[in-house]
């Protein structure tokens, strides 16, 4: 062969690697979800619409008879929240170290690289199918955006992942109320694609281009094989993300009978108290339906449970730290506040309505 002729058909063997290397990346993911998400949500949906509800609230010793120690709390907390979410916080340690070591470089950027609403829009309309709590999400979120995927996109996927849940949508429709639905879908969009949108503004382009230079010179794709670029990059991840994962989830727990009192249940003061508390917490997938079911039984008026319905599944301290090493502090800032601040509104219209 000829080096015109090399160089004339070179083009289409890499194209034909690239489109190999996303198939392999699709099916992956989807066998995971599979297992992790989509078949026990099946079982779990049709639990909910017969018995009208999907289990107790993994809140321990909140409105108990008899308190337990603040170590009993964290021990008990941490175990359940892990046994309920590391099949799916593994799933997404492996996506998103796929995104960097399986698809090819540039083409999530061409894709969903710019600071558009229409990239805004794909990336939370990806998150339908994953279905992941804050946490579980965080990482592929990172991934994306280190793969030069707009701030804007990947933030959309972060919180449409637990806002924009399907399962949790139906889940709460046979457990608490269309209303409790019809408010989470009205703040799940605002949240999700609003905020992630205006957050694009936050954006500076030298930082990411920094970022994506830095990223580069240490994993360089083309160098090693593809079985050792992803054994790395999932290895970093783990060494990185499962330390303070674990201790900000153990501190979460031992403070919850604080941070949750049962005994202030309405007013506004109450709401924003309840809506700062959930920005906060860390929850497993779809946790803050038996949540928000178990304080209304023990006289918590909505406006409360409504600051929960938003704050407690679209972001958290555990899930703030994993994102912090890919977006900047004023983002992560900015979509905090916005968070509580719409959480806050959620539970005063809550507090009218419900």
């Amino acid at each position: 062969m000829t080096p015109y002729q090399s160089s004339k058909y070179l083009p289409q063997e890499n194209t034909r690697k690239a489109w190999l290397l996303i198939g392999i990346f699709i099916v992956i993911t989807a066998l995971g979800l599979a297992y992790v998400k989509w078949w026990p949500y099946y079982g779990k949906a049709l639990l909910a619409a017969d018995q009208h509800s999907i289990g107790t609230s993994i809140l321990t010793g909140i409105g108990a008879d008899q308190a337990i120690s603040i170590w009993q709390s964290a021990s008990q907390y941490t175990i359940t929240y892990f046994k309920a979410v590391w099949k799916a916080a593994l799933l997404g340690m492996i996506v998103a170290t796929l995104i960097q070591a399986l698809l090819p470089a540039n083409w999530l950027q061409k894709l969903l690289g710019r600071s558009t609403m229409k990239s805004t829009l794909i990336g939370g309309i990806s998150s339908l199918p994953t279905m992941m709590c804050s946490c579980c999400a965080a990482p592929i979120a990172a991934g994306m955006h280190k793969q030069q995927v707009s701030i804007g996109a990947s933030l959309a996927f972060w919180l449409g992942n637990p806002l924009l849940n399907p399962a949790t949508l139906v889940f709460m429709s046979f457990v608490l109320s269309w209303k409790f639905t019809v408010l989470r879908v009205i703040f799940g969009l605002l949240v999700t694609f609003g905020i992630s949108y205006v957050a694009n503004r936050f954006a500076k382009p030298n930082k990411i281009n920094e970022l994506v230079a830095s990223r580069s010179s240490t994993t360089s794709n083309e160098q090693h094989s593809l079985w050792t670029r992803w054994i790395s990059s999932f290895g970093k991840m783990f060494l990185q993300v499962v330390p303070a994962y674990v201790i900000s989830v153990f501190i979460l727990g031992a403070l919850q009978n604080v941070m949750f009192p049962v005994w202030a249940n309405e007013g506004f003061l109450v709401i924003v108290l309840f809506a700062i508390v959930g920005t906060l917490f860390v929850i497993p997938t779809a946790a803050e339906i038996p949540i928000i079911q178990s304080f209304l039984s023990l006289g918590v008026h909505a406006g409360p449970a409504a600051a929960l319905l938003i704050t407690l599944p679209a972001v958290s301290l555990p899930s703030l730290l994993l994102v912090s090493r890919a977006f900047p502090p004023k983002v992560l800032t900015f979509v905090t506040l916005s968070v509580l601040t719409l959480g806050i509104v959620c539970g005063v219209i809550g507090q009218l309505w419900l």
